[in-house]
């Protein structure tokens, strides 16, 4: 993955609900004006969440997603509405396609509720206005997805709903200074991709190149002369954090150390969580359940973060029997009530409404949720100290 591409998280997810053969995917088609999704006369032809990333002026990157009709019907059909259901979990804005000839009908109901419950902003487009000669809606806008007609004035519409103007959020560059040296500790080891960086690597080496600040990137093995070649201390050294373990013992005190993993969380939002979190893990006992989740999906080695090397620190911490479980990419249970924890990973490949649906659910549940970086850190017993560079943070260990 080349520097400048911009992952899935970072795309705003726009989403196109509705009833079968309402003409979701003519719209989504018309919307992107590429053929994305198969379209027939022949109802339920959508049959799982189609998704597409692409540059949608003028939205800038997006991912698009068509999804299957809200009132498909008998087991199949309610199978395709869970997932339908699970889209809405991610989605930033939200397209209910209407049939303009029918009108709304109850599942156009249902879908708005739960619009106004998980609070997405929303847009409604009838459909078929060549058919029914409608130009006018109170609460949305004539669209025909045959003849074009107002999809330009659709996409406008969705762009002035859009995150554009949110406040820029940063994963360490407002850390540091114009300037300051931050060495970055990556492992080349089995789980490294072969020839590239992992994303929050990537993301990371950017954000402080942005800030003007000089990013020294070495291996583990190489990290006590990388110290002492530069000279002065640096302002930080960002690990990851299956590292803790060698890095810890390097690094001096006098200089603040945190994970990329870490500095994930903070960015997508819930790291106050997982380091509250993090405490639970004192409180597992035999047989506790524990669910360790991420939000991509790659081909496991024999020595995976979430598969081996977490499960086995957990237990040897902890000297408990526990029963943990593993989830990944879009996947995640729709019940966590019988888990005592959820340890998360950093979630660079999800968007940021997705990560803290997850992390919502899990306090709803009465769950508590960590991040992979936070877990390995308190078990390393330098949360605290991963955490100077975040004062109020800090407090809370």
């Amino acid at each position: 993955m080349s520097l400048n591409a911009v992952p899935s998280g970072e795309r705003t997810h726009i989403g196109f609900f509705g009833r079968r053969n309402a003409g979701k995917s003519s719209v989504v088609n018309a919307f992107t004006n590429q053929p994305l999704s198969v379209v027939s006369d022949v109802k339920g032809t959508t049959t799982d969440p189609v998704s597409k990333a692409m540059e949608l002026l003028p939205l800038g990157p997006v991912m698009i997603i068509d999804t299957p009709g809200f009132d498909d019907e008998g087991a199949l059909g309610e199978e395709r509405v869970r997932r339908t259901k699970q889209v809405l979990n991610r989605v930033d804005i939200a397209v209910l396609v209407v049939d303009g000839t029918a009108g709304k009908t109850a599942a156009d109901s249902e879908l708005l509720e739960i619009f106004r419950q998980k609070n997405i902003p929303f847009i409604i487009a009838y459909n078929k206005c060549d058919l029914t000669g409608e130009a006018v809606f109170d609460d949305g806008i004539a669209v025909s997805a045959l003849n074009k007609t107002n999809i330009e004035l659709l996409k406008e519409t969705v762009a002035r709903m859009s995150k554009s103007d949110t406040e820029e959020k940063h994963l360490c560059g407002d850390l540091v200074e114009r300037g300051d040296i931050v060495v970055l500790v990556v492992p080349i080891d089995k789980a490294a991709p072969k020839g590239r960086l992992i994303l929050p690597q990537q993301q990371t080496i950017r954000d402080l190149l942005d800030h003007g600040a000089v990013p020294v990137v070495c291996r583990d093995a190489e990290l006590a002369l990388t110290l002492e070649k530069i000279g002065a201390p640096p302002k930080l050294v960002i690990t990851d954090s299956q590292a803790f373990g060698m890095v810890k013992d390097i690094v001096p005190e006098t200089v603040p150390l945190t994970s990329f993993s870490i500095l994930m969380a903070r960015y997508k939002g819930f790291l106050k969580s997982a380091v509250l979190g993090a405490a639970a893990i004192e409180k597992l006992r035999d047989g506790s359940r524990v669910l360790i989740a991420e939000g991509c999906t790659h081909h496991r080695q024999c020595d995976d973060i979430g598969t081996v090397k977490l499960p086995k620190m957990l237990r040897k911490h902890t000297g408990k029997s526990l029963e943990i479980e593993t989830c990944s990419g879009k996947g995640f249970p729709e019940d966590l009530s019988p888990f005592d924890l959820v340890i998360h990973c950093g979630g660079c490949m999800l968007n940021e409404r997705e990560v803290k649906y997850r992390r919502k659910f899990a306090e709803d549940s009465g769950v508590p949720f960590t991040n992979y970086g936070t877990a390995l850190a308190y078990m390393q017993g330098i949360l605290k100290r991963t955490l100077e560079i975040l004062p109020d943070l800090a407090k809370l260990v």
